[in-house]
């Protein structure tokens, strides 16, 4: 988390742009909303009118459009200020991104001749490309969703505990568990991601020496012997690539939950 606290001075200088962006996606979630409600009152309507409650067809047929044209605004609505948070939130963490390897870079330069003899050149452009989208996914995404489900997770529980308190307890209870399951999740999943980092490095390490040194390759004619040891690296990069997507195949789920 400390390292995570370099990205303010980006997050304030984006200030007016995440703001924005909070607003718009607080609003999308609000729309999408009323959708179940609409369409509860067109059932309502439905049902009475089968018991005669209402006996006018007029007043059935008026309720059904008007919930129904009702129910394309939200979605309208919705989709276009979900698209608008892709121009606020999402533009912001490729800004963020523009940023940092523009900075990395400059930084790069700076360093000494032995900073270079002691780092490989392949695992600083590791570095400054997965290692840098990665927190791009940070500031973008993780943050947008975030905010999705605080606002879901407000307004879902106020509309259900005014509906059956009763019921919302039931639904809530499994919450700590999914929460303490999400939780070992995310912690697996950083420490596969951090192998897949590893290995990735090797790789690309590994191909950069061996693009600056073909001539090298050719002279000793170590063809085959180069190419088994990168087709182990790529090997070992796509296990740990898959056992990375396992766990994650059971992350998503458990959010939607």
């Amino acid at each position: 988390v400390k390292e995570l606290k370099h990205l303010n001075k980006y997050f304030y200088k984006y200030r007016l742009n995440l703001i924005l962006g909070v607003i718009i996606v607080i609003i999308a979630r609000i729309l999408l909303l009323f959708t179940p409600g609409l369409i509860r009152n067109s059932i309502n309507v439905i049902d009475e009118y089968r018991k005669n409650i209402i006996i006018d067809q007029s007043i059935v047929e008026y309720e059904l459009i008007q919930n129904i044209f009702l129910i394309l605004l939200a979605a309208v609505l919705s989709g276009f200020f979900t698209f608008l948070t892709r121009q606020t939130i999402i533009n912001v963490s490729r800004f963020v991104e523009f940023d940092l390897k523009n900075e990395i870079y400059n930084q790069y330069q700076n360093l000494s001749i032995n900073f270079y003899k002691k780092n490989k050149t392949g695992d600083l452009m590791n570095r400054i490309s997965e290692d840098v989208s990665r927190v791009r996914m940070y500031v973008g995404p993780a943050v947008m969703y975030s905010i999705n489900t605080v606002t879901l997770l407000i307004i879902v529980i106020f509309y259900m505990y005014r509906q059956s308190p009763e019921l919302t307890f039931y639904t809530i209870c499994p919450l700590p568990i999914l929460s303490v399951t999400i939780y070992k999740l995310s912690k697996l999943i950083n420490q596969r991601s951090t192998i897949v980092q590893e290995s990735l490095s090797k790789l690309s390490s590994f191909s950069q020496e061996i693009f600056t040194g073909i001539q090298i390759v050719k002279s000793y004619a170590i063809e085959d012997k180069t190419s088994n040891s990168f087709d182990d690296l790529s090997s070992e990069n796509k296990l740990n690539q898959i056992k990375l997507a396992k766990v994650q195949a059971l992350f998503f789920p458990l959010m939607i939950l």
